[in-house]
């Protein structure tokens, strides 16, 4: 039996109704790359909690989305940038908290990223492209919007340094927000080069966590350095070492 990754809905209008869903792009790049069967956790607060589905899954992902994150959620009284997802906020607070208190692996891709810092006690931005243009213009088609690229420094002897044998990596960037002051316990892994923080770490409750500003689910079947994200997600869903020469 593969193990089984629980992966985060958004609250989504289809049509005239609400909907819990995800794109198919993170669940099949999950499921294929990191070879594991895979359960969908609904968004919806008022009918259940985090804590009661964790102990059915192995690790946890928490995807991307068009909403952003209450800025309530982090200390501002600030309105913010729509769409939001309240309900989305609070399972995923919910399943930060349960996952690293059980010591299984969390991984996260942009909204995840910047859910992950906040429940850990991090602030958001909203300045992200003051220094660099970290989303493409608003007026360029849907599918070019992922062709918006930047490197990012990857940060000496870390996790993602070793796993890619690289100090440097190529990344799409689909994101106006992102981190301001750094969740407690977590690790910087990559930056931008306005300082920008692309990518974060630790070893929470004894699991790997892993999280990333930019998308590798866009194209893992094509990238190799998309793909190795979701091969790391593998070697943390069977307990391996993210990197063979140590406990990350």
């Amino acid at each position: 039996m593969r193990p089984v990754l629980g992966i985060i809905c958004c609250t989504r209008q289809v049509g005239v109704e609400p909907a819990q869903a995800v794109m198919n792009r993170y669940v099949t790049a999950a499921m294929r790359h990191a070879d594991c069967a895979a359960l969908l956790v609904p968004s919806l607060p008022d009918l259940m909690a985090a804590e009661e589905v964790i102990d059915r899954l192995d690790a946890v992902l928490l995807t991307g989305s068009p909403s952003n994150l209450e800025p309530s959620r982090y200390g501002e009284a600030e309105t913010g940038d729509p769409p939001f997802d309240p309900g989305r906020d609070a399972i995923a607070t919910g399943l930060v908290h349960s996952v690293l208190a059980r010591g299984k692996p969390l991984f996260g891709i942009c909204r995840g990223l910047q859910e992950i810092n906040v429940a850990l006690g991090g602030t958001l931005t909203r300045e992200a492209g003051k220094g660099l243009a970290h989303h493409a213009p608003d007026d360029v088609p849907f599918m070019a919007m992922f062709d918006h690229r930047h490197d990012v420094a990857l940060s000496p002897g870390g996790l993602l340094a070793r796993a890619h044998d690289a100090t440097r990596l190529t990344v799409n960037s689909v994101h106006y927000q992102g981190i301001a002051r750094l969740g407690e316990g977590l690790t910087v892994e990559a930056t931008a080069p306005d300082g920008m923080v692309e990518a974060v770490s630790s070893r929470i409750g004894g699991a790997p966590l892993l999280a990333v500003q930019w998308h590798p689910e866009w194209a893992p079947d094509t990238d190799p350095n998309s793909a190795r994200f979701f091969h790391l997600l593998g070697r943390a869903l069977r307990g391996q070492p993210l990197v063979p020469d140590g406990p990350a």
